[in-house]
């Protein structure tokens, strides 16, 4: 596999650190996920009625790995992780700065003795200022700290908060090329550093056509009410049989498909309609015109007409349909997860693939200290050694027989 050798400590909960690191194992990578004795929260969201496999949730951001459990904030712990880190290539944490620098396990604290480790730190706010203390998920510091909410909720309304982990997962896949990034220069240096990705600045990023235009001139058209918008061609549709669908213009020449899909090629040749359209009034008008015509059509048919003549559009669709849908099963959307007792279910696959590798042979996430006997040998713990540290509740081994979630 393409990261195999590569040897990944995370010390994090939730999902922006773990998926980053998850996609990591995808890869090949050795991923240690090091829990405290409570466990990730995420192994708590909609477990199996049974309680017999895992949390389709914590499955999705932990699977491919090994688990240990380790008190941290002990010293036998905390010298434990320190250990586990002396050979490791990358460490992801999501734990806030205050508590690492109080365990002695921010990047300050490990840089001299571990010069070569790579430390991912992901966070709400950043690593400087107030924000550095401040709890931040994706609902809170992308969402909405970053403008996104604001920029993409048209006024009058109660605003629309994004879906669970949308800006966490965009977060994870900025992390992880981050990592990337400084593996590669560690190929040619020998030298770790601090990769530092925060969810405010992702979702700014994320953001960025609305915010450069702000930056540079003051002011951005951010989501209006329908009649409010500067295009009759672009957006949401109504079709005969109830549906919605989506066009995006992407140049002049949509304007003339556009209309040859409605059976209205002379709309493109009105002076009224000419490009571009800045009189509010005449778009109004334009678009009752274009709206009337796709009324008139079920989906399929708008749909093939529109494809027909080259425009860019999607249908609004249900989860039920996406997973059904041959676009999505094609381009690789979905996988089989391993469920630990010899089965498998249906899952999200990672963001990237490589053709021509061959699909690597997933393993279930792991149960709440699985591996810990097994890691801390590793890591050059003898049994007497491993033993008195799980006597002590530094560390915690789940039995084999235990429950995967």
């Amino acid at each position: 596999m393409l990261l195999e050798g590569l040897k990944v400590v995370e010390l994090a909960t939730w999902i922006a650190g773990p998926g980053c690191a998850m996609i990591m194992a995808e890869w090949g990578a050795d991923v240690i996920k090091v829990e405290s004795a409570v466990g990730d929260p995420t192994r708590t969201f909609l477990p199996d009625p049974e309680g017999l496999t895992p949390s389709p949730i914590f499955a999705l951001e932990n699977r491919g790995k090994r688990g240990i459990v380790l008190d941290t904030s002990s010293p036998t712990g905390r010298a434990a992780l320190v250990r586990l880190l002396a050979d490791a290539d990358v460490f992801v944490t999501n734990v806030r700065p205050g508590a690492l620098r109080r365990a002695r396990l921010d990047y300050d604290s490990l840089k001299d003795e571990l010069p070569r480790l790579i430390y991912a730190s992901v966070s709400g706010y950043g690593l400087e200022g107030e924000g550095a203390h401040i709890p931040g998920f994706d609902l809170t510091a992308f969402w909405n700290r970053s403008g996104a909410a604001f920029a993409t909720n048209p006024p009058g309304g109660e605003p629309l908060p994004c879906r669970p982990a949308f800006g966490d997962h965009v977060t994870a896949m900025a992390t992880l090329a981050g990592v990337m990034t400084a593996v590669h220069e560690r190929s040619r240096t020998g030298k770790g550093r601090l990769v530092e990705s925060s969810l405010i600045r992702v979702g700014t990023y994320a953001l960025g056509w609305d915010m450069s235009v702000r930056l540079r001139y003051g002011e951005a058209v951010t989501a209006q009410p329908r009649d409010e918008r500067p295009s009759a061609l672009a957006g949401y549709f109504h079709t005969a049989d109830d549906r919605w669908f989506f066009i995006v213009v992407r140049g002049l020449s949509c304007f003339p498909a556009i209309a040859r899909a409605i059976d209205r090629p002379e709309l493109a040749e009105d002076p009224r309609f000419a490009l571009p359209m800045t009189d509010l009034d005449v778009i109004r008008e334009l678009r009752v015109i274009v709206e009337e015509a796709y009324g008139r059509m079920t989906l399929a048919e708008a749909g093939a007409r529109l494809t027909a003549q080259d425009v860019a559009w999607a249908p609004l669709v249900n989860l039920d349909e996406v997973v059904d849908d041959h676009l999505a099963q094609a381009a690789g959307c979905f996988t089989e997860t391993p469920d630990g007792r010899g089965g498998t279910f249906a899952a999200p696959a990672s963001p990237i693939r490589f053709p021509g590798t061959p699909t690597p042979t997933r393993q279930p996430p792991p149960g709440l200290g699985q591996h810990t006997r097994q890691v801390l040998a590793e890591a050059g713990y003898g049994p007497e050694a491993i033993e008195a540290m799980l006597a002590a509740g530094a560390a915690v081994q789940q039995g084999p027989a235990d429950s995967p979630v």
